[in-house]
Order: structure tokens, then C-alpha cells, then sequence
């Protein structure tokens, strides 16, 4: 089997692949903050949340539900700053799998990676990082 990448690519297209798995399971674990909520422990992140309190119509009470689980629509992430960083970090999350994958593909197919495609590559793998920490920083921004 052929590949069009060298040892230096070889390296960078696995560590590639691990940096964009990282950072997807990052995207997708609700432990971004932890903290507790009427006496019961609560974690939260920008796509899923633990342990978060719901309105019981039966008992006219709030009570903790204790599960895991994706908000139930866009509009259910507690804040504008929160979607904004959904969005962000997904389309990081996006790019840097794209590219990882790409190069993995690299691995099977001859002259799929030349050095153009190479610098294209990290271009945009570049930018996928950038959206990432661009989001973070937004969040402590509006902390």
C-alpha cells in the first residue's frame, strides 16, 4: 500500500487525529463547570448537562434530574454566550476532524497529500485551533 506522506507527515496526520479526538470528546463531556445545585453535585458544558433541575407539574415543585443528557433544543443552552461557543468550538471541532482524517487518508492513497495540500492542511487546521481558543476566550469574557 502506498502513501503519499513522509515520516514527519506520518507523525503529524497521528497526531492530528489524536488532537481532533481530544478535542471532540472535550466538546461532546458536560464537565466544563462543576459545581452543586439544591444540595446535589451539577456539571455542565456547551452541548450537554448533568444533574439539572426541571419543573415537576405534578407536585407545583423544581426537582433535580439526576441524568445526563443534551439540551432539548438550541434555544435550551442557558445563554447567548453559550450558543455563540456551541457553535464555535463545533466548527473547530469540524475542521480539525477534516483535516485529520484527510490525513489519514494520506496513509492508503498515494498522492493524496502533496506539499500544496500539505499547507492547505495546516491552514485550516490552524484555523480550527484558533476557533477553539477564540471560544474560550470568549467565555471568560463574558464570565
Amino acid at each position: 500500500m502506498a502513501s503519499s506522506l513522509t515520516s514527519a507527515g506520518v507523525v503529524w496526520a497521528l497526531l492530528s487525529f489524536l488532537c481532533a479526538a481530544a478535542s471532540c470528546v472535550g466538546f461532546f463531556m458536560p464537565y466544563w463547570l462543576l459545581g452543586s445545585q439544591m444540595g446535589k453535585p451539577v456539571s455542565f458544558g456547551t452541548f450537554r448537562r448533568c444533574s439539572y433541575p426541571v419543573r415537576d407539574e405534578a407536585r407545583q415543585a423544581t426537582v433535580m434530574l439526576e441524568q445526563c443528557g443534551r439540551y432539548a433544543s438550541f434555544q435550551g443552552i442557558p445563554s447567548l454566550e453559550w450558543r455563540i461557543c456551541t457553535v464555535i468550538i463545533g466548527l473547530g471541532c469540524g475542521l480539525l476532524l477534516l483535516v485529520a482524517l484527510t490525513a489519514l487518508m494520506g496513509f492508503c492513497l498515494s498522492d493524496l497529500i502533496s506539499r500544496t495540500i500539505g499547507r492547505v492542511a495546516g491552514g485550516i487546521q490552524f484555523l480550527g485551533g484558533k476557533l477553539k481558543s477564540a471560544s474560550h476566550s470568549l467565555l471568560l469574557l463574558f464570565k
